[in-house]
C-alpha cells in the first residue's frame, strides 16, 4: 500500500514544475514504505534526502526570484525538515532502519500540510504574478524514476 496516495485535489498546486517534483517525492516515499530490504531502504533514504535537498533548493530559488512574501517562513520549514531528515539518515545508514521507517511513515501527514498550506500559497502567488519558472536542467534530474525495490508479497 502506498504511504502517499496522490490526490490531485490536495497535492496538485497547478505549477507543472512543482507538481512534477512533488510526484517524484511521492514516488520515493512510497518505495521506502514498500521495501523490505534494509540495503535498498538505506539507498532509497539517501535518494530521498538528495531529492528533498534539491526540491527545497529549487523552491527557495523560485521564492527569491519571484519576490514571494512567505519566503522566510517557508525556508525555515525546509531547514527544519532537512535537519531532521539528515539526522534520521545518519541513523539509517548506521543500520537503525526502524528510525527511518518511523520517519517515512510520518512524511505523508507532513507532506499533506506542507503542500496544501505552503506550496499552494507559493503556487498561487506565481500564477497571480505570471512568474515564469525556468528549471530546464534541474527538474528532470530530481524526478528521475528510482530503481524498483522489492515489496511485500
Amino acid at each position: 500500500m502506498a504511504l502517499i496516495e496522490w490526490d490531485e485535489g490536495k497535492h496538485l498546486v497547478g505549477v507543472e514544475e512543482m507538481d512534477d517534483i512533488h510526484q517524484g517525492f511521492t514516488l520515493i516515499v512510497n518505495r521506502l514504505g514498500e521495501t523490505l530490504d534494509p540495503s535498498i531502504f538505506k539507498s532509497l533514504f539517501i535518494q530521498l534526502l538528495d531529492h528533498t535537498q534539491e526540491h527545497f533548493a529549487i523552491e527557495e530559488r523560485i521564492m527569491e526570484e519571484s519576490g514571494f512574501n512567505g519566503c522566510e517562513e517557508h525556508r525555515h520549514e525546509h531547514a527544519r525538515v532537512l535537519k531532521q531528515m539528515s539526522y534520521i539518515n545518519e541513523k539509517v545508514q548506521a543500520g537503525k532502519i526502524a528510525f527511518g521507517r518511523a520517519f517515512v511513515e510520518d512524511l505523508p501527514r507532513w507532506f499533506d500540510v506542507h503542500a496544501v498550506m505552503m506550496d499552494n500559497a507559493l503556487a498561487s502567488y506565481l500564477k497571480a504574478t505570471g512568474f515564469e519558472i525556468s528549471l530546464a536542467d534541474t527538474a528532470t534530474d530530481i524526478i528521475a524514476d528510482p530503481s524498483p525495490s522489492p515489496t511485500a508479497p
